[in-house]
């Protein structure tokens, strides 16, 4: 996969496929359908890694490694903001440090991207990334995601990871992480979930995020409102919008650039 339609990133780069599911926020994860798709249409790196449970596809805890995927980025001439593993966690306990070890030098000899990886498995990201450097790559942003305030502890151990840039995704919002401290958080994404189990996201919920991220200094990304509107109307992704307080939010961390 290369080109992507996600509003914060201008591509995804998937050297692993599969994945299990975490927390709440995993519920109604797209990968898993398209990860189904992707199988059905005889993409072999697919094969076999979901279950059917009722009328949809889930992962049934199966990963792969696609070492065929890892040069990839060094293909691609322009400069791009790369979301890594859009289709799975690059730290998932099933995924060796040797792989992610060649993932990092991949990202090290690439320095004209910047690489956005995201995991619902901070702590061990805590714990493998000091192995993989003597200090932070310029060009490589980590972050987590945190739907809820379930697992609001996600945060704490994103801090103590060593990043160029940290940022959170609070996608899908399913509940409220209550005033957040974003203190060392250099980014944060906010949206509601979509599709047709969308669970419903409620504007005080987003207000708690922005107002953190006023008092930290931490850049605000409204992706969408998702399949519920703030009026808590259900409609489509596209007719709900990307509007937050009358105008949309793309602020992004500044960054220095790597290239």
């Amino acid at each position: 996969m290369a080109e992507t339609k996600i509003e914060w990133t201008d591509a995804t780069w998937n050297p692993v496929a599969g994945c299990s599911i975490m927390s709440a926020g995993c519920t109604n994860c797209y990968a898993m359908q398209m990860a189904y798709r992707l199988e059905s249409m005889g993409v072999s790196k697919y094969k076999g890694l979901t279950r059917k449970s009722g009328q949809r596809r889930i992962w049934n805890g199966s990963v792969r490694e696609d070492r065929g995927s890892l040069e990839i980025p060094v293909k691609w001439r322009k400069p791009r903001k790369i979301f890594v593993n859009s289709m799975s966690d690059l730290f998932h306990p099933s995924v060796s440090i040797d792989f992610v070890r060649e993932v990092w030098k991949v990202m090290e000899k690439t320095p004209r991207h910047h690489y956005q990886i995201l995991t619902k498995r901070p702590d061990r990201m805590a714990a493998i990334v000091p192995k993989l450097q003597s200090s932070p790559l310029n060009n490589v942003w980590l972050g987590t995601s945190v739907e809820d305030s379930e697992v609001i502890d996600r945060i704490s151990y994103l801090k103590t990871v060593p990043a160029a840039i940290r940022f959170i995704s609070f996608e899908p919002l399913i509940g409220s992480v209550g005033s957040v401290d974003l203190t060392g958080i250099d980014w944060a994404i906010v949206g509601g979930e979509s599709g047709s189990r969308a669970r419903p996201v409620k504007e005080v919920w987003i207000d708690e995020i922005y107002n953190s991220c006023l008092d930290s200094k931490t850049a605000f990304f409204f992706k969408q409102w998702g399949t519920w509107g703030k009026d808590n109307k259900k409609r489509s992704k596209k007719a709900n919008g990307r509007l937050f307080k009358g105008q949309t939010w793309d602020e992004m961390p500044s960054v220095q650039s790597a290239i």
